[in-house]
């Protein structure tokens, strides 16, 4: 089940467990149960004298298996492997049901010990779901430190039927106590502030206190983070206020054009971002969305931001970093059956798709690439692409091209998805060219067509482009004296992390200089 030097790298981590525990396996006669039941066995003898294996378990879900502290009332159970991303996840439950500290906030620690009331989840996940292990380890964390907390994590291609019974069409997928709780990928923080109702308030009233930045920067993608690390490093009061750290370079998968970094993906990098930013003097508040920006009264003065929770923060320079969303394509049937078989993550939600027909709206780049990685796992793709030829690098349309299970409709408008039961079942589109509609019956649609800037919170203020996109001069600086902006925000051309994280810092020393000055 596992080579040599995984087996190596797993006990050197195994030598951090302090506190013995069981792992209660439910096994049948599947292929599946005897792969488990290898690796628990692997597991158990490189600790053998701090970890037990018993295969008498009894849970319905088979095969499965139990992670519990000895005298402790824990309840955190994997169905399924958890090998790929989520290998992982296992690891660090196994370290933190033995009693290694998670990289954790002491407060954040203290508040999910102090959640009352009996809460079941259930986290539905695959093994190339690279939004997964933040949902997972969030949620099997909570479990071993509280009691009342039980969360089972289950494969989705392990248990097809359960998957199908519940009509999940998009990973992470949540339930708590037999109710959807939510979709995609959350934070640890995110999903206690759900639990805490009072949270918000506390939260909100400690934001205002704080006394006033000397650079604020709202949204912590590379933008961001760049602008905080070069504001830091002069030696001023620095701080981030961010929906999540990382922005969307979350939910990008491979990233091989950073330069100096051959190749990482997105939920790593969004980790060294923050990473980064930590090890310079800047507060950090995540989980922040901004609503409202009231410029300086007068020259010198004060900039004030407002956050949706009530709070606000004051400073005498803000530099804005809110990134970029996927677009939607704005047709009947989108919202209705999003996570119903509309989704925009090929990477976390194909795997959910397998052996089923799919179609990508969108012709450009990141259209084209899903399309190609989707016709490897699902049975066939269309792409469906307004304008009369496909954007896409010519490479990646060469490989296009050359799948067998894929159809290409250019001058095509999609004007509707459809579906029945609750679920999507075809993608209507006119062709440009003679006005024809045409209807494909299928069972996905992923949506591939670009980004919108998240600044409708800026309208009336700050100066925006016929695009939405903040106006910027060469240093970053808006329409509003001490207020700048950087990253896929703006109208800097070419949205790429390299870009951002340069105009992140342009804006920063740029900010610096306004103070020096002023």
């Amino acid at each position: 089940m596992l080579d040599n030097q995984l087996k190596a790298q797993l006990a050197a981590y195994l030598e951090r467990v302090q506190q013995p525990f069981e792992l209660v396996a439910s096994l049948d006669d599947s292929e599946t149960s005897a792969q488990m039941r290898d690796l628990l066995q692997t597991i158990q003898s490189l600790r053998s004298d701090k970890i037990t294996l018993r295969t008498d378990g009894n849970d319905a879900r088979k095969p499965s298996f139990l992670l519990q502290r000895k005298g402790t009332d824990t309840q955190l159970r994997f169905a399924g492997l958890p090998l790929g991303h989520e290998f992982t996840s296992l690891v660090l439950a196994l370290l933190w049901t033995g009693g290694h500290p998670p990289k954790v906030e002491q407060d954040l620690i203290d508040q999910i010990k102090s959640l009352d009331g009996d809460y079941n989840f259930d986290v539905y996940m695959s093994l190339t779901c690279h939004n997964c292990p933040d949902v997972v380890q969030a949620l099997s964390l909570m479990a071993i430190l509280n009691p009342k907390i039980k969360t089972t994590v289950i494969e989705g291609g392990a248990f097809q039927q359960e998957v199908n019974d519940r009509e999940i069409m998009a990973v992470p997928m949540v339930f708590m106590n037999g109710s959807v709780f939510g979709s995609g990928r959350m934070t640890l923080e995110e999903i206690v502030a759900k639990l805490d109702t009072g949270a918000a308030s506390r939260e909100a009233a400690k934001l205002s206190a704080k006394d006033a930045f000397d650079v604020l920067v709202i949204g912590g993608g590379p933008a961001g983070a760049a602008a905080a690390v070069y504001a830091a490093r002069k030696g001023i009061r620095t701080g981030v206020a961010a929906e999540r750290f990382g922005g969307q370079v979350n939910d990008t998968l491979a990233i091989e054009n950073y330069i100096s970094v051959l190749e990482t993906d997105g939920p790593k990098f969004a980790a060294a971002l923050e990473a980064h930013t930590r090890a310079y003097d800047v507060d950090i508040m995540n989980l922040q969305r901004a609503e409202k920006l009231i410029p300086a009264a007068q020259p010198g003065g004060l900039v004030e931001v407002q956050l949706a929770n009530g709070g606000s923060l004051k400073a005498k320079t803000v530099i804005l970093s809110t990134g970029a969303r996927w677009r939607n394509v704005n047709v009947p049937g989108e919202a209705e059956y999003k996570n119903k078989g509309v989704a925009y993550c090929p990477h976390c939600d194909g795997p959910l798709f397998k052996g089923k027909r799919v179609a990508v709206i969108g012709g450009g780049n990141s259209g084209i690439e899903a399309a190609i990685d989707l016709a490897g796992l699902v049975a066939h793709v269309t792409v469906v692409e307004f304008a009369e030829q496909l954007k896409a690098d010519a490479v990646l349309v060469k490989k296009l091209h050359s799948l067998p299970n894929v159809t290409v409709h250019t001058n095509a408008q999609t004007t509707e998805i459809t579906g029945a039961n609750g679920k999507v079942n075809g993608l209507r589109y006119k062709d440009r060219v003679t006005g024809v509609e045409q209807h494909i019956e299928l069972e996905g649609v992923f949506v591939q067509i670009g980004l919108v800037p998240n600044t409708e919170w800026l309208k009336g203020t700050v100066e925006l482009s016929k695009f939405g996109e903040i106006i910027v001069d060469a240093k970053g600086q808006t329409n509003l004296p001490g207020v700048f902006a950087a990253g896929d925000c703006t109208t800097v051309p070419y949205k790429q992390i390299v870009i951002a994280a340069g105009a992140g810092a342009t804006a920063a020393l740029s900010a610096f200089d306004h103070l020096i000055r002023n």
